[in-house]
């Protein structure tokens, strides 16, 4: 049993020896991620606190110690049913409009045959994600303006001005369209490496066969990335209730507060603003602990009806 445990030791030992340049590599990354992603954690405690910044040590003895009242506090709010309710609506329409966009386009983009056609259409379609937020806002604001481009195409026509922008009925398109807009190509590149990896062999038989594009689409491409699809979905479903915040923000404006304010909004108005840390907190743990619930959820749902899941 010694020698077992010394050939062990010894087998791990020169395993890192020989991994040891990968592993320094790696150091950073596992430092930053102890550091910004796990000490952290020791924050959430003042999430059952009256917590005030610099007053008080986050363990302190003086702490007051409130247990559930912030949680409480959030679900009795006059801001609970409109933020919860707007941040489920805006995620459920970017997932049943934007989700299936992606997996079309790397199916279509796949059955092109043209290589520099191909290239070409991947390239200004990857483009979009590479521009930040407050551009695409700042591109949505100019378009829609009074002068822009769609209003001018408006009136040309002979029909009203549309004040976008202030218009609470063309929020949700604007936030969704824009949306599928700047991340369908990037997200489509998942899709497009789970194709690539299917055996051509399949294909060629199929066209032994005498399958068409459509069937051979159908019945080998799309069972192949299943499995992609199925675990990006479980994914997505996690974050129903995490509305893109910076984005939101850049687009709010009174005239359309009562369907764009979010749950992330009214956390950066209560904690930075107005300085509710111990609230806010509450307020994020509580949302973090739903979308944990709706992971696990999915995921056992996916893996009965798919046999596919994260775990």
């Amino acid at each position: 049993m010694k020698h077992s445990s010394t050939q062990h030791k010894r087998s791990l030992w020169s395993r890192i020896c020989e991994d040891k340049h990968l592993l320094i590599m790696l150091l950073p990354t596992i430092i930053l991620l102890i550091l910004f992603c796990y000490l952290p954690f020791y924050g959430l405690v003042i999430a059952f606190q009256n917590y005030k910044v610099g007053a008080i040590q986050v363990f302190s003895p003086e702490v007051e110690w409130v247990g559930l009242k912030h949680f409480i506090a959030f679900t009795k709010s006059i801001f609970f049913g409109r933020v919860f309710g707007n941040t489920i609506r805006l995620s459920l329409e970017s997932i049943l409009c934007g989700f299936w966009v992606p997996i079309v386009f790397a199916l279509l983009l796949n059955e092109i045959k043209i290589s520099w056609y191909k290239k070409i259409t991947q390239t200004f379609v990857y483009l979009p994600y590479f521009i930040s937020t407050a551009i695409v806002v700042s591109m949505l604001m100019t378009l829609t303006a009074s002068t822009g481009v769609f209003n001018r195409l408006i009136t040309a026509l002979g029909m009203e001005s549309i004040p976008f922008m202030q218009s609470p009925a063309w929020f949700d398109v604007l936030y969704v369209g824009s949306g599928i807009w700047q991340n369908f190509g990037y997200s489509s590149i998942i899709y497009l490496a789970a194709i690539a990896s299917t055996d051509p062999s399949l294909y060629e038989a199929a066209t032994v066969d005498g399958a068409n594009r459509f069937h051979k689409m159908w019945h080998i491409t799309i069972p192949t990335i299943l499995p992609t699809i199925v675990i990006l979905l479980v994914l997505e479903i996690g974050g129903v209730l995490g509305s893109y915040t910076e984005k939101v923000l850049l687009m709010y404006n009174p005239s359309v507060m009562d369907r764009a304010d979010v749950i992330g909004t009214y956390v950066y108005r209560t904690g930075l603003v107005n300085l509710q840390y111990s609230y806010t907190t509450a307020v994020g743990l509580f949302i973090n602990i739903i979308n944990f619930i709706l992971v696990f959820g999915a995921n056992t749902l996916a893996k009965k009806l798919t046999d596919y899941s994260l775990w």
